[in-house]
């Protein structure tokens, strides 16, 4: 059967790209059913935020992620591939504010247009699951889950000293502030009291740290460990001369170094400092805590900034040398880390160093590399040694010595063996419209009350005046009808809660949402989870290491805890995707080098540019795009559609051709599977390259398998091209081609790989590589990528021998 499109010669994206686009929606090819005779394989890529337009980034985001659920489903599995909009948040709020519309209006409108380019680029999503985190039948289980946690424990409100960024007049979480700044629109973040909703994530440190049985890059687990912040060492106690009932607490992970403390550090914000600040002292300590807290915690401890400090006009007792040492305050100490407080070696702390250089304090050697005392020292030495000049330790080596001081601190009851974590709780209130309610009642008799589960959701009320102004009262507490309310334990009258939750906790557990998204009385339901979950592969950005897959990995393991999952880890293999550049910058409207893929879709067809974005570079690193490279793909296409109409089936396929195909069928499959979409591609471009070597037509059996591998990256025209072949289901129906072990063996050979005349690096190589195969696969090479920046001005090419890249 051959249709009317395929009877053309010439391969035209703009006719059959709508063609199978419309085809699939209609026959439900991609809606997933939860019981089948296939295994289930649940894909998922991080949902996007509702911008409004798909721009280049998403494509290199999704059409990736739909190749790869595509290609599973090709090997047999019952693919979930669901996608939605992470709906909520202060992005569009600003952006609705400065349209002069409402979130909701704002938001609707955006959504539906990215629904078509999502269908543009012919992705084989779900959309029957589809998740929207700003509908109450998705954040009535944000609130359900918000009572659960308050059962537990895990839920608690305090008054603390909060990031505020005064542009969108709204608290950040630690992890939003990036460089003293906030991460959405660059505004210096201060320091403001609050009192707060916060969940006890560092109850699960611990747990966090371990990535048992995951399959994740190194670099983001790492990221995630930094950031949790592990610390082994002893909290002791130092007590205040003349403050009876005053001793200050400090955690040091150096107990061996203790002989040395010569001052001590408070944070400018410590409870103590008030209390034991000196009268003589007093103006110039309260002038220096209110000029610290308006420097944000990033720039506090920088390495290469300035240490300042002023004196309280206190001293306290080190408790093991006897010694009478003073008290300062520092902005380089932080409230929020530890205890607020530091015991200063500044012989073996760099920061301390620099501090007692600064303000002439005592410099003492305690740990000596080399057993011998120093009169004097140069710098501070922080690596292991011998203890010298400590009373009866002097001579133990420093590892004997963090175990022994610790062990007699708490001998003698000033202290104990400890561990201390950087992470903090997570602040979850934001004072803004566009987000869902706490659901808290507050009574002047009965305090903070939860909304009855029975009277979830808390809907967010449609309100128009919903912008903050200065006087400091919440938009959601301007709307009287909502916001007073009766009491749920006496009836007498009370208020709401003001504050929305942080939308971090709508991305926390989407994922767990997709497969019961039909499901209005539980968020997720028990059998229907059984089956799908854990997620098997997932797909999204390092921006989100130590944020989102922070928090989807705690959220997780405390419904685990609580008996609502059976898995503790929700993402069992994840991989991040890197970033798109153009021309060797960064893309940004400022620059004029944005990419707008509509334009690129009209001109050369979703086909060619889902194919030429994947052949970029290697995924997790991203790729240079440049307007030359997308022609090259463009010809691939062309050449295939030509290739398979030309093919006949007369007589048997060439022997030497069937060698390279099931070779092919190897390298692609391999490939794919770890997403090396780039070397995938070039497989199959050098495969193009021997059917069209010599002027022979190729026959159908050299050729239908190719249509079958090109599927997940350009489906539209393998669709096409399946039909034309006159196949009665479509191509996704098909299995992925297998391959003969004895033909697919590979004659190899290494490579050498120059850049500008320089060796940097050896690859392994079919023997009779082309050009552009080798080219591909020395890009992937991670030691040779980093050399290659942008297209390469000339390629130096010699079979079997070398490839010099010139850049």
């Amino acid at each position: 059967m051959t249709s009317e499109t395929t009877k053309t010669e010439r391969y035209a994206p703009s006719a059959i790209e709508p063609k199978w686009q419309a085809q699939w929606a209609s026959s439900g090819l991609n809606d997933t059913p939860d019981q089948s005779d296939k295994p289930n394989f649940y894909f998922l890529t991080a949902f996007p935020y509702p911008s409004g337009d798909v721009h280049v980034g998403h494509w290199y985001a999704y059409a990736p992620a739909d190749c790869a659920a595509r290609f599973i489903r090709m090997h047999g599995r019952n693919v979930l591939f669901p996608m939605g909009f992470d709906a909520f948040g202060i992005n569009a709020e600003n952006a609705a504010i400065d349209r002069k519309l409402h979130p909701a209006v704002w938001t609707e409108k955006n959504m539906a247009q990215m629904r078509d380019q999502f269908m543009k680029m012919g992705a084989a999503i779900d959309w029957r699951r589809e998740v929207i985190t700003c509908y109450p039948e998705y954040y009535r289980w944000n609130q359900w889950m918000f009572l659960k946690f308050l059962e537990k424990g895990l839920a608690y409100r305090a008054t603390a000293a909060v990031n505020w960024c005064p542009r969108d007049e709204t608290v950040l979480a630690n992890e939003q502030v990036i460089n003293g700044r906030c991460e959405r629109c660059e505004t210096l973040v201060v320091k403001k009291d609050l009192t707060q909703w916060f969940y006890r994530i560092t109850q699960y440190a611990e747990e966090l740290l371990k990535f048992d049985g995951l399959d994740w890059p190194e670099r983001v687990r790492v990221m995630q460990q930094n950031w949790i912040g592990r610390s082994e060492g002893a909290e002791i106690e130092f007590p205040v001369e003349g403050h009876r009932d005053a001793a200050i607490r400090f955690f040091t992970t150096r107990p061996d170094t203790i002989y040395g403390a010569t001052f001590m550090v408070l944070a400018p914000e410590h409870p103590l400092v008030a209390v034991i600040t000196t009268p003589g002292q007093r103006d110039s300590v309260e002038a220096y805590v209110a000029k610290a807290r308006g420097v944000s915690e990033i720039d506090r401890t920088n390495e290469e900034r300035a240490k300042t400090g002023v004196d309280t006009g206190a001293f306290a007792t080190n408790v093991f040398s006897g010694q009478r040492i003073p008290i300062w305050i520092a902005d380089y100490v932080l409230a929020t880390y530890g205890t607020g407080a530091i015991m200063a070696v500044p012989a073996h702390d760099e920061r301390d160093f620099a501090f007692a250089k600064q303000y002439r304090l005592p410099i003492k050697e305690v740990i000596s590399s080399d057993g011998i005392e120093h009169d004097a020292l140069a710098a501070a030495y922080s690596g292991p040694g011998t203890m010298v000049r400590s009373g009866p330790y002097t001579g133990t080596s420093s590892e004997v010595g963090k175990r022994t001081i610790a062990s007699e601190a708490q001998k003698t009851g000033i202290g104990r063996p400890s561990v201390t974590y950087r992470l903090r709780d997570w602040l979850i209130s934001r004072q803004r419209y566009w987000g869902p309610p706490i659901p808290i009642i507050y009574c002047d008799d009965c305090g903070a009350q939860p909304v009855p589960e029975d009277q979830l959701p808390v809907i967010l009320p449609e309100i128009q005046d919903f912008r903050p102004d200065d006087t400091g009262i919440s938009p959601l507490a301007r709307h009287e009808e909502w916001y007073r309310v009766p009491c749920p334990k006496c009836g007498k009258p009370a208020v709401r809660e003001t504050d929305v939750s942080d939308t971090f906790l709508d991305s926390a557990w989407y994922f767990l949402r997709y497969p019961s998204a039909d499901f209005d009385d539980v968020p997720f339901d028990p059998e229907i989870t059984r089956k799908w979950l854990p997620v098997h592969s997932y797909i999204g950005g390092n921006e989100h290491a130590v944020l989102h897959l922070l928090y989807s990995r705690f959220i997780t393991m405390v419904l685990h805890d609580m008996g609502y999952l059976s898995f503790e880890e929700p993402y069992m293999r994840f991989r991040a995707h890197g970033l798109i550049i153009r021309e060797g910058a960064k893309m940004s409207k400022t620059k004029g080098n944005v990419v707008n893929p509509d334009d690129y879709i009209e001109r050369w067809g979703a086909d060619t540019f889902r194919t030429y974005l994947m052949f970029l570079g290697p995924f997790e690193e991203g790729g240079d795009f440049r307007d030359a490279g997308i022609s090259g793909v463009r010809r691939f296409l062309d050449r295939l559609w030509k290739t398979a109409h030309d093919a006949h089936t007369s007589g048997e396929p060439d022997t030497a051709v069937m060698r390279k195909l099931h070779q092919t069928i190897r390298k692609v499959g391999e490939d794919t599977a770890r997403l090396s979409y780039n070397t995938a591609i070039a497989a199959m471009m050098e495969y193009m390259n021997v059917l069209r070597a010599s002027e022979r037509v190729a026959h159908r059996a050299e050729v239908e398998p190719l249509v079958q591998l090109v599927a997940p990256f350009a489906p539209h025209i393998a669709e096409e091209l399946w039909e034309h072949f006159g196949h009665e289901h479509g191509v996704f129906e098909s299995r992925w081609p297998s391959y003969d072990p004895a033909l697919a063996t590979v004659d190899e050979i290494e490579l050498v790989v120059q850049v500008n005349g320089k060796v940097r690096g050896k690859i392994h190589v079919p023997r009779d590589i082309a050009q552009d195969a080798a080219l591909a696969l020395a890009r992937a090479d991670a030691g040779i990528a980093r050399f290659v920046a942008g297209e390469p001005r000339k390629i130096i090419f010699v079979p079997g021998r070398l490839l010099n890249i010139v850049v």
